[in-house]
C-alpha cells in the first residue's frame, strides 16, 4: 500500500465529506502545476477521477477539455479506502454511472403544499388554464418572476410541459400538457 502525502490526505479527506465525493475545490495555496502534479500522482493511484462536471448542479471545473466540456475531480472508493473510509455503495453507483455517461436514475422533485408553486401547478392544470394576469394576481408574482417559474421551476426543474395558447377571449392561455 501506498504511503500518503499530507496533501494527498487532505485532498481526500475534504472529497469525502463533500455530497457525490467531489474532490474539489483543492487546498488553498495548491495551484498552478503542483496541483497538476498532485492529482496526476492521485488519478494513477487511482485515488481520484476525472468525471464530466455537471454545471446546472454547480459542481467546481478542473480543467476544461477540448471539446468544451468541463470536468471536475471525484475521490474514488480506492481514495476513501486510502483513508480509512468505507465507501458507501450508493456513491459508488452514482460516480459509475456518471463516469459510463449513463443517466443516473432521476430524481423527482417533492412539491409542498401551500407554496405559491403549488398554486401555480393547480392553476395550469385546470382544464381552462390560467393566464399571466391571473398567475400574477394569484401568487403576487411581477410578470418576469411568473415566466421564470413557468420555463424555470417548472419546465426545467419539475420536468413538466407547459404549453400556451392564443385565446381569443381571454389571451394567452398556460396550461401543463398531459402526459400521452
Amino acid at each position: 500500500m501506498t504511503k500518503l502525502t499530507e496533501t494527498q490526505t487532505i485532498i481526500l479527506s475534504a472529497g469525502a465529506q463533500r455530497p457525490e465525493n467531489i474532490a474539489l475545490p483543492l487546498p488553498k495555496g495548491l495551484a498552478g502545476a503542483a496541483a497538476k502534479m498532485a492529482v496526476t500522482k492521485m488519478i494513477e493511484h487511482g485515488w481520484l477521477l476525472e468525471v464530466d462536471a455537471n454545471l446546472r448542479r454547480g459542481e467546481p471545473l478542473w480543467r476544461e477539455t477540448a471539446d468544451g466540456h468541463g470536468t471536475t475531480l471525484v475521490v474514488t472508493d480506492a481514495g476513501l479506502l486510502a483513508i480509512g473510509i468505507e465507501p458507501m455503495v450508493v456513491k459508488t453507483r452514482v460516480a459509475s454511472c456518471r463516469v459510463a455517461n449513463a443517466e443516473p436514475e432521476v430524481k423527482h422533485p417533492t412539491l409542498r403544499t401551500g407554496t405559491k408553486q403549488a398554486l401555480l401547478i393547480t392553476m395550469l392544470r385546470r382544464a381552462e388554464g390560467a393566464t399571466m394576469p391571473e398567475i400574477i394576481a394569484a401568487t403576487g408574482w411581477q410578470a418576469n418572476s411568473a415566466r421564470g417559474a413557468l420555463s424555470g421551476a417548472l419546465g426545467k426543474k419539475l420536468g413538466l410541459v407547459v404549453v400556451s395558447a392564443k385565446d381569443d377571449a381571454r389571451g394567452r392561455v398556460y396550461r401543463i400538457a398531459l402526459p400521452e
